[in-house]
Parts: C-alpha cells; sequence; structure tokens
C-alpha cells in the first residue's frame, strides 16, 4: 500500500465537515466494526458521520447488536446520494455495497479500506492491504495517523473485527501484529469475555432444530478437488420459516461444516430472504477457494470466500466443483 494514498486519505478526512460511511451488504464483524469504530472517532473529533449499509431490509444482525456507535446508522433511503466524501469498509468490489452502490459512484471521494485480495481497485484512494489480517487492522492505522484516541467503545468494534475475522486467533493470518492489536484495545478495558460470549456462545434454541434440518442432508464428496475432498450442504428458506429463524443466525453453520476432517473444503449454501443462495467457503489451505468464488462473480480469500447464486444448491455446487481442480491449488502458507 502506497504512502501517498495513506498521506491523501488524511487529508482528505481531516478537511472534511461531514462523512459518509458504508459497509458491505449482509455485514461481518469485521465490516461493521469497522465502519462503526471509525465513524465514532470521527464524531468525537467533530464531524457529522452518516453510515449504512445497503440491504433491503436494513437490520443490524442480532450477534452484532452489542456493538456500541449504532446510533450512527441510517437507513439506505435516508444516506446522501452524492456524498463529498465516502470510506467504504470490507468491500472488495463496489457491487458488495448492495443498494449503496449508485452512491459510490456519485461520491466525489471514495476511500476504500479493506484487506481482501479480490479487491477490485474502485474508489478514488484505496486503502487496500491484503496482508492485514482484518479490515479493522487499518482502520486501527487510519486512527493513529489521524491522530484520534481509541476508547473503550471503538476498541469494541475494532477487536470484533479482529477476532471474527482470525476466528479468535486460529487462523494463519494471526501474526505478532494481531496479538501486539488486540493488547493495544484490551488495555482500553474492554471485556473480552463479554465480547465472546455475545460472538459465538449464544444462539436461539431455533437455530439447533435448523442445524438438526441442515445436518441430516450434509455431502462429503470425496472426489471433489482433485481428490482433496469437499463437503458441503444448504439451509432453505422452509429450514427456516419453520422455526420462525432469521437468515442472520445461519452465519456459523459454516463453522460447524468445516470441522469435518476428511474434506479440505467446506461449502454451505444459505437462501436469503428474496430467494438468492449466498454461498459461504472455507478451505484448510490446499485449495484457494477465494480464486474459485471470484470465478463464480464472489471474492474473498485463500481459506475463507463466498458469492451469490440464483441457481439451485445442487447446479451451483456443480458448477463450483468444476472450479476445484489442481490449478486451484493454494500455495502453503499464511492465509490472507
Amino acid at each position: 500500500m502506497r504512502e501517498a494514498d495513506w498521506r491523501r486519505a488524511t487529508e482528505l478526512v481531516l478537511g472534511a465537515s461531514e462523512v459518509a460511511l458504508v459497509c458491505h451488504v449482509a455485514p461481518d464483524g469485521d465490516a461493521l466494526g469497522s465502519m462503526l469504530g471509525l465513524g465514532m472517532a470521527l464524531r468525537r473529533a467533530g464531524k457529522r458521520v452518516r453510515a449504512s449499509f445497503g440491504d433491503r431490509r436494513f437490520a443490524v444482525p442480532r450477534l452484532l447488536r452489542f456493538l456500541p456507535g449504532q446510533d450512527l446508522l441510517v437507513e439506505p433511503a435516508a444516506y446522501p446520494a452524492e456524498p463529498e466524501l465516502m470510506i467504504s469498509f470490507d468491500a472488495p468490489t463496489v457491487d458488495r455495497l448492495g443498494l449503496l452502490a449508485p452512491n459510490a459512484g456519485k461520491a466525489r471521494e471514495l476511500i476504500v479500506v479493506d484487506h481482501h485480495p479480490s479487491n477490485t481497485g474502485f474508489g478514488s484512494v484505496p486503502l487496500v492491504d491484503p496482508s492485514a489480517a482484518s479490515t479493522s487492522m487499518l482502520v486501527e492505522e487510519l486512527l493513529g495517523r489521524l491522530g484520534l484516541p481509541i476508547d473503550r467503545d471503538i476498541a469494541t468494534c475494532l477487536y470484533t473485527g479482529l477476532v471474527t475475522d482470525t476466528g479468535s486467533f486460529r487462523h494463519a493470518s494471526t501474526t505478532p501484529a494481531v496479538h501486539e492489536m488486540a493488547a493495544r484495545l484490551v488495555a482500553t478495558g474492554l471485556r473480552t469475555d463479554e465480547i465472546a460470549r455475545e460472538l459465538w456462545d449464544r444462539s436461539p434454541f431455533a437455530y439447533l432444530k435448523v442445524l438438526g434440518a441442515v445436518l441430516d442432508r450434509v455431502t462429503l464428496d470425496a472426489g471433489a478437488a482433485d481428490g482433496l475432498g469437499m463437503v458441503w450442504t444448504y439451509v432453505a428458506r422452509a429450514d427456516r420459516a419453520a422455526y420462525c429463524l432469521p437468515y442472520d443466525e445461519c452465519e456459523g453453520i459454516i463453522d460447524v461444516i468445516r470441522r469435518t476432517d476428511e474434506p479440505d473444503v467446506a461449502v454451505v449454501l444459505k437462501e436469503d430472504d428474496e430467494g438468492a443462495w449466498q454461498v459461504s467457503t472455507r478451505s484448510k489451505g490446499k485449495v484457494d477457494v477465494g480464486r474459485a468464488c471470484i470465478a463464480m462473480g464472489g471474492g474473498g480469500h485463500v481459506r475463507a470466500a463466498g458469492f451469490t447464486s440464483h441457481d439451485p444448491p445442487e447446479e451451483t455446487i456443480a458448477r463450483f466443483r468444476s472450479l476445484l481442480g489442481p490449478s486451484a491449488s493454494a500455495s502453503p502458507g499464511p492465509s490472507t
């Protein structure tokens, strides 16, 4: 990442009186945490801040409703149509901004803060570093360059981004720099046990019922990925409707499926409320699922990526499987 881009980003932010923030649709902990963390810091610096994400059903996922700073959020309809300064978070493509993609196209300046290797280079000022374990790491760097302090509320947001994208420090992307950042954030007084409980140790009873149905149809395809194997399953709208389970409660199912010893690749297809299939993929490291997801119109990392499909699960999996040949094998080394 170029030093000139950091300088330009800090100049734009310091010179702006109003900043519009946006993260990707169906926000996860890193996207929403990064956006709210920077948003609170900018508001305390005296700037007008509006933050949003471009989902048709505008609602913060239940698992993230503990995050501070949500009074900054506005629905997409109330977002500035042509922002003077817009900052996006954790979005590798402009399409991932959903309903707010046209606003990004009309922004006078668009700073893109992201860590995905599949980032397409959109925006006028790229703060894109694929070697960063999370987008929140780049936000901490930006706050330091802006001279803005990090208090417990801001730290809670940034720590959430850090732990979700490193799998609670279990992924290969966990570097000494990750632990050093965590130490700085914990020093503000945040409660790591409370954050962990909100993120990983809570679910409604309905989740268990849906999980049972999903596990009942799970498939192990030992021949996929040139014999490295793939395990996959899907969550239909009908599964969730039977127990009144919201879509965002299904996010953690991929972490159950990926524990299977035999295959390198794990895939979960989740049918959203509009009928599209949101596909989450994971790899133990021998297969580059990010490359395959890019070919399917999505993106992500070597070991964690996703895409959207409008075809039935079996057809979608067949297409995805065809992209997992030897050429998609990932070289050994840290995951991004």
